[in-house]
């Protein structure tokens, strides 16, 4: 059942990037609305079926929520605008070495990661650089597009981290329902105060828009959110990599930006990585060090 959820989740993900890129509006704006679309409708959810789990909130769920929230937003300004400067296949790989992110960050917490995870991730990063071809354009305009898309692929780490945490205690309608929302706050006020066009938009805008929230932010990032309660952040990040081939590809046949020649070689890469990651992963038990705390804490 995990498999196909992950399955879904890499195909709602890998039609972000084409579809952000195919429309006029704004970057804040397309992130805003993705997240505030999401948002109502797993709210309406919640607020339906998880009332006693929303009253039962602490303020230590509530802190982790708005921190993750808060990731979020910053992923999607960099990521989203760096769209609008380099190449979907360029940005998207860059922005999916978060797997690399979420590894340094366990790394300075002082968790030791698994030599066999390592190769793993050697392995997966190979098939991105195969995908991307090397072929990083050095304009001034999509070298910047490439730095966004880097530093949004560590604020996405750090979203996954917060949401693997946050995840221990609360079901994946009220924290996505929640921390959706969230992001859209800081995302309007991000939005409001740099001037950002948030309606008025043309009847094809909205529909690409809708699409993106349908398919992006509730069928992908929430079937992220789910796996991270029975996943490692590391194994999550490990599997988006496949949206590097899949938005290429996306990209290729409806913006008419060709894939490079290797992408279907670097997916094999990719596929064989995720298996050394998976298979390096120690036993649930194995895990539980001193404390409960293993490889990846805060991740169970």
């Amino acid at each position: 059942m995990n498999v196909l959820l992950a399955a879904l989740g890499v195909i709602g993900i890998a039609a972000s990037g084409p579809l952000m890129a195919a429309t006029s509006a704004p970057a804040l704006t397309m992130s805003f609305w993705r997240t505030a679309l999401g948002g109502a409708a797993l709210g309406g959810a919640a607020g339906l079926r998880k009332r006693g789990e929303l009253r039962a909130l602490k303020r230590a769920d509530l802190a982790g929520i708005g921190f993750a929230a808060l990731m979020l937003a910053a992923h999607f300004g960099f990521w989203v605008s760096s769209l609008k400067l380099t190449s979907v296949a360029s940005s998207t790989s860059l922005v999916c070495l978060q797997m690399a992110w979420v590894a340094l960050f366990s790394r300075l917490r002082g968790v030791r990661v698994a030599p066999g995870v390592l190769a793993g991730i050697a392995v997966a990063f190979a098939g991105v650089a195969v995908i991307s071809g090397f072929d990083f354009s050095l304009s001034p305009k999509a070298v910047l597009g490439d730095l966004l898309a880097l530093l949004g692929g560590a604020f996405a780490a750090l979203y996954t981290m917060a949401g693997a945490r946050a995840r221990r205690n609360l079901s994946t309608t009220t924290y996505a329902a929640l921390c959706y929302g969230g992001c859209a706050l800081v995302l309007l006020a991000a939005c409001l105060l740099s001037g950002q066009q948030l309606t008025g938009f043309a009847p094809q805008v909205w529909l690409l828009i809708l699409a993106v929230a349908l398919l992006a932010q509730i069928l992908g990032h929430t079937v992220f959110n789910h796996l991270l309660a029975v996943m490692s952040p590391i194994v999550v990040s490990l599997i988006i990599l496949l949206e590097v081939p899949g938005a290429a590809i996306l990209a290729a046949a409806f913006l008419r930006q060709s894939p490079p020649w290797g992408t279907y070689a670097g997916l094999g890469l990719i596929l064989a990585g995720l298996a050394v990651v998976v298979l390096a992963q120690p036993s649930a038990r194995k895990r539980k060090g001193p404390r409960g705390r293993g490889p990846f804490p805060d991740v169970s």
